[in-house]
């Protein structure tokens, strides 16, 4: 079944990393970073599936050449805090075929070539052999400075801030590109970008550990991570159960009060006829109304304990590479 994951990172040398570092280890090649006198060779590295750059049509050629792209990238930049790339990182369908799964990735990324006027470097990834065998994958390393024929020019602050609405917006288109894909060759599976509390579901959400602790988990070794993790989702699940009776009984009171209705309209019409007097019908209303307020009141009290206890109690979080990817 298909998933969604789509999340933007930003390469930054605050952090000391930088993109031609990024850009060899995720197309296993070999970069020399001209500003630092570096060399990042990554050819021994395993399951690259395929890499390409797409850029915009009047940039230059040497935007095409890897090597010479995020050299350009790394000396563009002046400051010693710089972002100097941002990537795009997301899950392709395992229903599809590798030729099918490459076409989505190309399409992803003339979109954001088209849109930002930036080079994107795409390396699609394998799955582990020792992790989860669907678990295909895209690495799309984009230059943050749009390309020109004179070479690099501003910067594509859009995607600096999720305040702007960009990332959001990818996240959302990536969700359409993928299901005009999957519907394209025949898959009823899709996907869907919102959160699971925006889709009304109850379920809990996955968790990711991340390629260190996935690694420490198959060698047996246990983490206090994955330990907190594992309970706060089995504490979610609780919570669900218990949020689905609360919701069975309240559907419960529900026609139980329909079913007073029922009686108090009947007694009305035996009022009618004479054979009840007012009192007793205004008796039943009453008992009606005030076994409604009460439900209302206990149930919102209850569900308020539980939102406030389980679901705005901060998770722990997974290391920095949350979706488990090579």
């Amino acid at each position: 079944m298909a998933i969604f994951h789509l999340s933007v990172k930003a390469v930054s040398r605050a952090k000391g990393r930088s993109a031609t570092a990024a850009a060899a280890y995720r197309a296993a090649a070999q970069i020399l970073d001209e500003r630092t006198g570096l060399l990042h060779d990554y050819r021994q590295k395993h399951g690259v599936a395929h890499t390409e750059i797409l850029a915009p049509d009047d940039s230059p050629s040497w935007a095409r050449e890897r090597d010479r792209l995020w050299n350009e990238a790394e000396l563009a930049e002046c400051r010693k805090n710089s972002t100097v790339a941002r990537e795009f990182e997301v899950a392709l369908p395992d229903e599809l075929t590798a030729g099918q799964r490459l076409t989505l990735a190309r399409d992803l990324a003339n979109q954001i070539v088209v849109r930002h006027r930036c080079a994107v470097d795409i390396a699609i990834h394998a799955p582990n052999p020792e992790g989860d065998e669907r678990n295909h994958h895209a690495h799309l390393l984009l230059t943050t400075r749009r390309l020109t024929q004179s070479g690099f020019t501003e910067k594509t602050r859009e995607l600096d801030d999720l305040k702007t609405g960009e990332v959001v917006y990818w996240r959302e288109r990536w969700a359409g590109i993928v299901n005009e894909h999957l519907a394209r060759h025949g898959h009823e599976s899709r996907l869907d970008h919102r959160s699971l509390e925006d889709q009304g579901e109850t379920r809990a959400p996955t968790q990711h550990l991340g390629p260190a602790l996935t690694g420490m988990e198959r060698r047996g070794i246990r983490t206090e991570v994955c330990w907190r993790m594992r309970e706060e989702a089995n504490e979610r699940l609780q919570l669900a159960a218990e949020l689905g009776r609360i919701e069975r009984e309240r559907q419960a009171i529900e026609r139980s009060i329909l079913d007073l209705s029922g009686d108090v309209a009947a007694a009305r019409h035996d009022r009618n006829a004479g054979l009840v007097a007012e009192s007793d019908l205004e008796s039943e209303r009453r008992a009606g109304r005030e076994a409604w307020l009460a439900w209302r009141a206990n149930s919102q009290d209850q569900l308020e304990q539980e939102r406030t206890s389980h679901i705005h109690r901060p998770m722990q979080q997974a290391p920095d590479d949350d979706f488990g990817l090579d």
